[in-house]
């Protein structure tokens, strides 16, 4: 039930961050359904090849998923205008709820090591559909892949930026007992 109730915390402050972004979008004129619906798709694609089948599998995505999909967006905010990086920043800080997930994941692997090898490999194939679906974003959004072209440089700046999400991958697979 404890950790069941840490997920639920978890997914009501992203709740809270989606109403901020909301209301933000909202001010600037904008609506946020039009605004985010490009997106969905690729959201939906990512989450239908990614269903969890046990517990700690949704934890793992709770935790891995969320946390790619912050370091793109944190990647994708230092090429906005101050006013827009700093919202994106505070809907992006760290609330803590994932802790539960890391003390949960180390847990499990304690109890039985065997679980570690099955779920870096889960982990793998949720930091690789999450690429596939970030390139497949940037593909079809211009606005978004001349952005990122505009703020790193070139391809070897959209490489750099592929590789500081994937280094901060490695960090949550060492926080939550994985590495290899």
């Amino acid at each position: 039930m404890a950790g069941k109730a840490a997920l639920a915390q978890m997914a009501a402050a992203e709740i809270g961050h989606y109403a901020v972004l909301r209301g933000q979008i909202g001010v600037r004129g904008g609506d946020a359904e039009r605004a985010m619906a490009p997106f969905v798709a690729a959201i939906d694609a990512f989450h239908d090849s990614t269903r969890p089948t046990t517990w700690l599998e949704g934890l793992v995505k709770a935790y891995v998923g969320d946390g790619l999909a912050a370091d793109f967006y944190r990647e994708v905010a230092q090429l906005l205008d101050p006013d827009v990086r700093d919202l994106v920043l505070e809907v992006l800080a760290d609330t803590g709820h994932a802790d539960f997930a890391v003390r949960e994941v180390r847990a499990a692997i304690a109890s039985d090591p065997a679980v570690a090898g099955r779920l870096a490999l889960w982990a793998r194939r949720l930091v690789g559909e999450a690429l596939t679906q970030s390139q497949r974003v940037i593909a079809e959004r211009d606005g978004l892949a001349e952005l990122i072209m505009a703020g790193t440089g070139d391809l070897a700046g959209v490489a750099a930026l592929l590789k500081r999400i994937t280094t901060a991958h490695s960090r949550r697979m060492q926080a939550l007992g994985l590495s290899t």
